[in-house]
């Protein structure tokens, strides 16, 4: 866990960051909407480019260490920063779709995991299941609550269920910075982390398996695949921490 301070936004960042989400909202639904048999993932790059530039804002993740895309696209076994290519979407994938935009000097970032076509009941299931922790984490993420709360409130609801909290990959706070402190685990103890306190930010991403938690790197050198070759989901909302609650930035 980062000890680095957690950078507290004003109000007017958090109006920012909340036209920031609003982008990213947006043209994850764009995205959605084009999810099909026979589509390829370079196909949904090519549209999350332009709906990125016609809403007078940038990639998050384009030029990120190096990362040339704007898009992470994760099909089937692959966890996340999977890359966009010209492999075809079939009938049952399931795909995650991961995606930031920089607006004004501030960042918004979420992921979604979208069935293509019919999909087994098992895909379906893990699916719902992740989407609903998503929910739950952010239900925890309350002023005066521990950080862990969120961690503890994903994995209390996946691992009763069968499913397995990927250890290695975590969500983060986020601002002027794609990724800053703190580190949002999708597991722990509850009562335990920083406390929460209003002006934080944080991008909550449950990653979910349908088998066991552990994961490989591809030689790309980015893409991270399931290492029992079973299936992963991801969702993701950028959530400020207000006096009233919860505020997902990154929803329509």
């Amino acid at each position: 866990m980062s000890r680095e301070a957690i950078i507290i936004k004003s109000p007017d960042e958090i109006e920012t960051m909340r036209r920031a989400g609003a982008v990213v909202a947006e043209v994850l639904e764009v995205l959605k909407g084009n999810v099909r048999p026979g589509a390829t993932t370079l196909d949904l790059e090519k549209i999350a480019e332009e709906e990125t530039i016609k809403r007078k804002a940038s990639p998050a993740f384009k030029g990120y260490r190096g990362y040339p895309f704007c898009l992470c696209t994760s099909v089937n076994n692959e966890v996340v920063h999977g890359m966009p290519s010209k492999k075809v979407l079939k009938e049952g994938d399931i795909v995650s779709i991961d995606y930031g935009a920089l607006v004004e000097g501030f960042y918004g970032d979420a992921a979604v995991t979208v069935p293509v076509g019919k999909v087994s009941e098992e895909a379906a299931r893990l699916v719902r299941v992740t989407e609903e922790s998503l929910g739950k984490a952010i239900e925890a993420a309350r002023e005066g609550n521990r950080l862990l709360d969120i961690s503890s409130a994903v994995q209390s609801h996946v691992e009763p269920q069968g499913f397995s909290v990927v250890r290695e990959f975590v969500g983060h706070g986020i601002g002027r910075e794609l990724h800053e402190p703190p580190q949002v685990p999708n597991f722990g103890i509850p009562g335990r982390g920083v406390k929460l306190k209003t002006g934080m930010v944080l991008a909550i991403e449950p990653m979910i398996n349908s088998g066991g938690w552990a994961v490989k790197i591809l030689a790309d050198g980015w893409t991270a695949v399931t290492a029992d070759g079973k299936l992963s989901a991801h969702f993701e909302h950028t959530v400020a921490i207000t006096p009233d609650g919860p505020r997902v930035l990154t929803m329509i």
